[in-house]
C-alpha cells in the first residue's frame, strides 16, 4: 500500500500541524465523575486522502480538537476518525477540506538504518512555532508501548529531542516520513522513541476496511532454549537455534495447535534464535515482530520442534482482547448502583485511581485478580472481575464494614464473572435481604432488599447521579 504520490522537496515542514487538545478523563473509583478538562497540544502530518496523523494518546478523551496550519494563526476544528491505542496512532479529520488547499501528504518511507540520521518536526510545549531536531538512530527494538500499557511493539530509538508536544510529528529521513514520535523513558537523557514504518504501515491497511481490529498475538510465552542439556533433553541440535514454548494462554488458536516444549524455530520466513529474537532487516528483535506482521484473521507458518521432529503448523493469528483490563482503559468505565454500593469492573485504571497500585489495603488481592489469576488459576478466572467501588452513604448502608476497595466474589448466591451479573443478582433477587460476598476471607455484607430499591432515586439525586447504572 502507498501511503502518499507526492514527493515534499525540502519543506516537509508544511505539512506538519500543531494539534491542541481540551480532553477531560473519567475517575475510575468514581465511574460517574470526569476530572477537569484539560488542556494539551501535540503535533501530525498530513497523509493521503486529506487526513491527519497523530498519535492516539494526543487526541485520547478529548472533547475538542483544534489544529494550526504551518505560519497560520486561524484555528481549524478536526475530528477523529480512526484511533489505535495499542500501537499509539491515530488520524483526524478537518472541515472544511480547503484547510487541506496547499498542503503535500507526506509519503511513508522504510525502516530507517542504525548510525544514520533524522529530523523530528514538532511543536514540543512551550513554543508556538515548529521545531526541528536533528539525531541519530540509536537501536531499533521492541519497546513497551505506554499508551496501551500492557503491549509491546517495534520501535526505534534516537537521540534527536522528543519532548511533550512533539508527539505525533514526522521523523523524516531522505524527504520520507520514517517514524511517529510517540514517547521517551523518564530520567533517560537523549533518548526518545518513534513508531517505525512497519507499525505505521499496518495500521493504515488494517483500517482500509473501516474498522481498526488491532495487532493480533500470538498467545504464546518464551523461554530461553541456551542450556545444551536442556536442548538434549529436548533432542534438538545444539546450533543455537529455536525457542521453547513455555506456555500457551487459554482462549486462543495455539491452545489446539501448539504444546508446552515446543521449540519455535521459525515464523514466516523469520529464523527464530534461542534466545527467542530473529534477524529482522538487519536487526536482532524478539520475535513477536514476526507476528505483528499479520493482520486479524490472517495466518502464520510456524516451524517447531516436537520430539525429535520439525513440524510446520499454520497458525491463525487473532486480537487478543481477555486481557484488555491489564492494560490503559480508553472506553468510558462501566458501573452499578445498588443501595449506594458503587460496582464497577477491576482495571489497571482502577487500581491506578483507587491507590492499590501503591500498597493499600486490599490491593494485593486486587492485583493479583487482575495480572496473575488467567494465568495461574484459569479455572477460577473471571472475564470480568468487579469490585465494590465506593459506597455513597445513606441510612440504608450505615452498617457495612467494607467501604470500598473489594473484590465481589457473589451476591444472592449468583457468582459474579461481570458486571451484568450483579445487576442480575439484585434485581432478580426475591429475598428479604442482599448478600454480598467479597472474596477476602469470604467477608459478608447485608442489606434490606425492600429498603436498599426504595433508596436508589433518593441516593442518586443526593450525589448527583443521572442514573445508576452505565453499562
Amino acid at each position: 500500500m502507498i501511503v502518499a504520490a507526492t514527493a515534499l522537496g525540502a519543506e516537509p515542514e508544511k505539512s506538519v500541524v500543531q494539534i491542541s487538545t481540551f480532553s477531560q478523563q473519567p475517575v475510575w473509583d468514581a465511574p460517574w465523575r470526569f476530572d477537569s478538562v484539560r488542556k494539551a497540544s501535540g503535533s501530525g502530518f498530513v497523509i493521503r486522502g486529506k487526513r491527519i496523523m497523530t498519535n492516539a494518546h494526543v487526541i485520547s478523551w478529548a472533547r475538542q480538537v483544534v489544529v494550526h496550519r504551518y505560519q497560520d494563526p486561524q484555528p481549524y476544528l478536526a475530528r477523529v476518525v480512526f484511533i489505535a491505542h495499542d500501537c499509539d496512532l491515530a488520524l483526524i479529520a478537518v472541515e472544511p477540506e480547503s484547510f487541506f488547499d496547499g498542503l503535500e501528504p507526506l509519503e511513508l518511507g522504510e525502516l530507517p538504518k542504525v548510525r544514520s540520521s533524522v529530523v523530528t518536526y514538532g511543536y514540543p510545549a512551550g513554543g508556538e512555532q515548529i521545531s526541528y531536531t536533528r539525531g541519530v538512530v540509536s537501536r531499533i527494538e521492541v519497546q513497551s508501548y505506554v499508551q496501551i500499557g500492557n503491549r509491546e511493539f517495534l520501535a526505534v530509538q534516537t537521540d534527536a529531542a522528543i519532548n511533550p508536544g512533539n508527539s505525533g510529528g514526522p521523523v523524516i529521513q531522505d524527504d520520507k516520513v520514517v517514524g511517529v514520535a510517540f514517547q521517551n523513558i523518564p530520567g533517560l537523557e537523549n533518548a526518545g522513541f518513534f513508531i517505525p514504518p512497519p507499525l505505521i504501515q499496518h495500521f493504515l491497511t488494517d483500517i482500509a476496511d473501516g474498522t481498526y481490529d488491532g495487532l493480533p498475538q500470538a498467545g504464546i510465552r518464551l523461554a530461553p532454549l541456551q542450556n545444551p542439556a536442556y536442548r538434549r533433553c529436548l533432542q534438538l541440535p545444539d546450533d543455537g537455534a529455536g525457542v521453547r514454548i513455555d506456555q500457551i494462554l487459554p482462549r486462543c488458536p495455539a491452545e489446539k495447535l501448539l504444546e508446552i516444549d515446543d521449540v519455535l524455530l521459525q515464523v514466516g520466513p523469520y529464523a527464530v534464535g534461542s534466545d527467542g529474537t530473529i534477524l529482522y532487516q538487519g536487526n536482532r528483535v524478539f520475535v513477536s515482530v514476526a507476528f505483528n506482521e499479520a493482520q486479524e484473521g490472517q495466518s502464520v507458518p510456524v516451524k517447531v520442534w516436537r520430539k525429535g521432529q520439525a513440524l510446520t503448523i499454520t497458525l491463525p493469528m487473532q486480537v487478543r482482547r481477555d486481557d484488555a483490563a491489564e492494560g490503559n482503559q480508553h472506553v468510558l468505565p462501566r458501573y452499578f448502583v445498588y443501595g449506594g454500593l458503587v460496582f464497577t469492573p477491576l482495571s489497571r485504571d482502577y487500581l491506578r485511581s483507587s491507590g492499590a497500585d501503591g500498597g493499600a489495603p486490599g490491593s494485593d488481592e486486587l492485583v493479583y485478580e487482575l495480572f496473575f489469576r488467567r494465568r495461574e488459576t484459569p479455572e477460577l478466572w473471571r472475564p470480568e472481575a468487579v469490585v465494590l467501588a465506593s459506597v455513597l452513604s445513606h441510612p440504608v448502608n450505615a452498617n457495612l464494614e467494607v467501604r470500598g476497595r473489594a473484590l465481589v466474589d457473589k451476591i444472592n448466591g449468583v457468582r459474579v464473572e461481570k458486571l451484568e451479573d450483579v445487576i442480575r443478582a439484585f434485581e432478580s433477587h426475591t429475598g428479604a435481604q442482599d448478600v454480598v460476598e467479597f472474596t477476602a476471607y469470604h467477608h459478608l455484607e447485608c442489606l434490606d432488599h425492600a429498603a436498599a430499591q426504595r433508596a436508589g432515586p433518593e441516593i442518586l439525586r443526593t450525589y448527583g447521579l443521572a442514573k445508576d447504572r452505565r453499562l
